[in-house]
């Protein structure tokens, strides 16, 4: 064994993070109707997106958000959920992560997409702290597209959240002057 960290690349490729993950819904994942419930989707998508993210980083991560998700379809009791994710875009030290969803008829064989996401992690060290990421590197034109995609939703997240911040502050201040009145 050598004691010499390990050097991560400048760049990794798409492809290299791409994780698949393939679960039978049980009646213990399923509401009254006989469904798959969301929060349960939600944790096997959180899941697979997280292996993409490990797959690229090599380092621990944690999920920043939730940026999106859509249910398109229920998935069925006894159905096979196959979920595929990708990093789509690493900034310094956050990546974004696209999961799709799909829910196979384990009878018919017939399968449907039923659900997409995208969530961003961030890599730390094992003190918490960020650290980078190496760069993504998109070859396809599809890849390509998603890169420009999740700078427009990185974007679009930071907007959001310095519109938060000042909604947050001005309530704060508006307190203060309600609490100061006679």
């Amino acid at each position: 064994m050598s004691s010499t960290p390990m050097i991560k690349p400048a760049a990794r490729t798409v492809a290299s993070t791409q994780s698949e993950m393939t679960e039978l819904v049980l009646p213990n994942d399923t509401n009254t109707l006989g469904n798959l419930l969301g929060g349960r989707l939600m944790h096997f998508i959180d899941l697979t997106a997280a292996m993409a993210a490990y797959r690229h980083s090599r380092a621990y991560i944690v999920t920043a958000a939730m940026d999106h998700i859509d249910f398109v379809h229920p998935v069925h009791l006894g159905d096979l959920v196959t979920l595929k994710s990708s990093v789509n875009r690493a900034f310094s030290t956050s990546m974004e992560v696209g999961v799709k969803v799909w829910a196979e008829n384990t009878q018919t064989g017939e399968a449907l997409h039923v659900a997409s996401a995208y969530l961003v992690f961030v890599a730390i060290d094992k003190n918490g702290r960020p650290v980078r990421v190496p760069q993504l590197v998109p070859e396809t034109a599809n890849e390509q597209r998603r890169y420009a995609d999740a700078l427009l939703r990185r974007e679009h997240r930071e907007a959001e959240s310095a519109r938060r911040h000042l909604e947050r502050h001005a309530a704060a201040a508006s307190d203060t002057t309600t609490a100061q009145e006679p």
